[in-house]
């Protein structure tokens, strides 16, 4: 078991930490909301600290899940920031959806002062991070992954290193891409099969167990067809995601136009006033 500390305890954050506890790590952790902080202590009995420099104190491990670039780099580098708190040895896991710029950035800091890096973000949503069946990639050296990974399949169910720092983070932005495409085409058959007067439920049932099937048919068809959304992974979210991976696509060469479609999809559903529902929102623009 290990000293761990957790940084952002968000709809991911607060229930990872939480599966940390629960299998024996020593975890303090930090948010910059202390009241969101002071409940999650309430409800696990971990430790609370002040600062995220307090919080990383003496850790061997210090895991964080905050917003953006940076949030991130704010976390990490500010005067009561992380890094400042952290000793040689310890290694930092980010599990937080950057760009692989900010990872690489963060990874040679950790590095000069001594310390290890793991990009970590994952994918699973907040009933994944709830049921600890979260899928995690990493990026960062095989020693760094190695002391880190037992603490991270807390709350997951896969965990594997893609390569060295920042393949986590390209690894994600393949599965943002993935889903873009998926959502938008499951939105697109639930509405024309709407207009075409069928039983939605009927017909997923069926077209479920052949290869249209996925991970959204399964669990957000239902939620679709019903018009809710209020749940799930935010469009806001999704489009700083997406961002993050068309940004990337102009650097390396790379063509994504069904990605760049969806991207401008999601700001039409922001611009109906959707940018705080679950991404399966996109049907509601087909309507």
């Amino acid at each position: 078991m290990a000293k761990v500390t957790f940084l952002g305890l968000g709809v991911m954050g607060f229930p990872m930490a939480g599966h940390l506890v629960a299998k024996g790590h020593e975890v303090t952790v930090w948010n910059r909301s202390p009241a969101k902080a002071e409940a999650w202590g309430e409800k696990h009995g971990g430790k609370v600290a002040p600062t995220a420099r307090e919080a990383a104190h003496g850790a061997e491990l210090v895991m964080a899940c905050v917003g953006n670039d940076d949030d991130l780099r704010q976390v990490c580098l500010s005067e009561d920031g992380a890094f400042a708190g952290m000793a040689a040895g310890a290694v930092f896991v980010d599990h937080t959806t950057v760009s692989a710029k900010v990872t690489r950035e963060l990874s040679a800091v950790a590095a000069t002062r001594g310390f290890g890096f793991v990009d970590a973000p994952v994918s699973g949503g907040q009933a994944g991070a709830e049921n600890g069946v979260l899928s995690v990639m990493c990026g960062g050296t095989p020693e760094d992954f190695a002391r880190a990974e037992p603490a991270i399949m807390a709350y997951a169910r896969i965990c594997r290193r893609l390569g060295d720092s920042g393949a986590g983070q390209l690894a994600k932005m393949m599965n943002q891409i993935c889903i873009a495409g998926l959502v938008q085409g499951l939105s697109e058959a639930l509405a024309f099969g709407q207009k075409a007067g069928l039983d939605g439920a009927a017909v997923v049932e069926v077209i479920s167990q052949g290869a249209a099937g996925s991970w959204q048919m399964a669990n957000r068809h239902k939620t679709m067809l019903a018009d809710q959304f209020d749940f799930g992974f935010a469009v806001d979210w999704m489009r700083k995601d997406l961002k993050i991976c068309l940004e990337t696509a102009d650097e390396l060469g790379a063509s994504l136009p069904v990605t760049a479609l969806v991207d401008q999809f999601y700001k039409d559903v922001q611009q109906m006033g959707g940018g705080r529902n679950d991404t399966s929102s996109l049907i509601r623009r087909l309507r």
